[in-house]
């Protein structure tokens, strides 16, 4: 189907009333020259009437293509007048409306800022590798995509809502500060209030270890993901897992970024030396739930790869792309059409 096309400026068509009257102009002017002719005629100064006239010439009845010749005449002006008219439509700013697919969705980058972040097994430590891999991944996504931040150190904070605001976000992740224990089943559940524009409540069976959301539906979005940068200890409740397959009930996928080594390093803690690594394995478990993507954060070539792995809804949209340029265009060759023509048969432009 062809979108239809619109006008910026219709009040320019106004001149289009110019087209009758140069057209009674021409007419006139054909009835003149006739006239004039005639009248030589009588007096013998061409040699017989102006049946089919070249120009300015007159050419006896005998001559077979005067009439071909004669109509030759009306090619150049109808040309003319037919660049006029593309010419007054163009600069009415004429618009079409293009189809144009693009990426829509909501991302949000979950953060782990316990006191294991501030570990020094990935240069220049866990937390500033999770921000640099984090504002590189905001910067490579397409401007429609909304992106929120999420902390999580022993509770869930959502320190950004989604946004297009790049600036915005960028400076919640600047903040980012690591410090205290490690719940990413909250920081999961904080990713999921920020999907669905609510709180998301939930309750975990103590014997089964599942999670129910409580309240209204989440529904369901093939349109959200979770980017979770973790070094993948959880010390706090509710597990992560039980999170993990709610989140994918509703669409979300989950892409961990793991953070750290898995030979691990010890930080201190209050006064006391804690053994802190990578649980790989914790996060991969995440990654399968939702049919999502594990990536290390040691490994650069494979963090490039986090963008065009998400899966998000690709849409189309229409937006109004003017066409003023291909209506001047088909005027002036129009107009050059017509001139060479003329130029051609009768040794002038007009």
């Amino acid at each position: 189907m062809s979108s239809p096309v619109t006008l910026a400026w219709p009040w320019m068509l106004l001149g289009l009333f110019a087209v009758p009257v140069l057209v009674a102009a021409y007419r006139r002017l054909l009835r003149a020259r006739a006239e004039r002719r005639t009248r030589m005629a009588e007096l013998g100064l061409v040699t017989g009437p102006a049946v089919g006239m070249a120009g300015d010439r007159a050419v006896g009845p005998a001559a077979g293509p005067a009439v071909g010749t004669g109509r030759r005449r009306h090619v150049a002006p109808v040309l003319f007048l037919a660049s006029l008219v593309l010419l007054l439509i163009g600069l009415a700013r004429p618009q079409a409306s293009v189809a144009e697919p693009r990426r829509e969705g909501t991302v949000v980058l979950a953060f782990d800022t316990s006191g294991s972040m501030a570990a020094t097994d990935l240069a220049p430590s866990r937390m500033e590798a999770a921000k640099a891999a984090a504002r590189t991944f905001v910067q490579s996504q397409p401007a429609q995509i909304r992106i929120g931040v999420v902390s999580f150190g022993d509770n869930g904070v959502i320190t950004q809502q989604p946004t297009t605001d790049r600036a915005e976000v960028t400076a919640a992740i600047d903040q980012l500060t690591p410090g205290g224990g490690t719940a990413i089943g909250r920081g999961l559940q904080s990713a999921l209030s920020a999907i669905v524009g609510r709180p998301v409540l939930v309750a975990q069976d103590e014997a089964t270890g599942s999670v129910e959301a409580q309240g209204e539906d989440l529904g369901y979005t093939r349109s959200a993901a979770v980017v979770l940068l973790s070094d993948g200890e959880n010390t706090s409740d509710p597990e992560p897992g039980p999170l993990a397959e709610l989140a994918s009930t509703a669409g979300v996928r989950i892409y961990p970024i793991g953070l750290g080594s898995a030979a691990g390093t010890v930080i201190d803690v209050g006064g006391f030396k804690v053994a802190t690594a990578l649980d790989e394995a914790a996060l991969q478990e995440l990654a399968e739930v939702t049919d999502g993507r594990y990536f290390a954060a040691a490994d650069e070539q494979q963090l490039q790869q986090v963008y065009s792995s998400i899966d998000l809804r690709w849409t189309v949209v229409t937006r109004p792309l003017e066409i003023t340029g291909l209506f001047a265009g088909a005027a002036a060759l129009v107009l050059l059409l017509g001139a060479g023509l003329s130029w051609r048969w009768f040794g002038r432009v007009i």
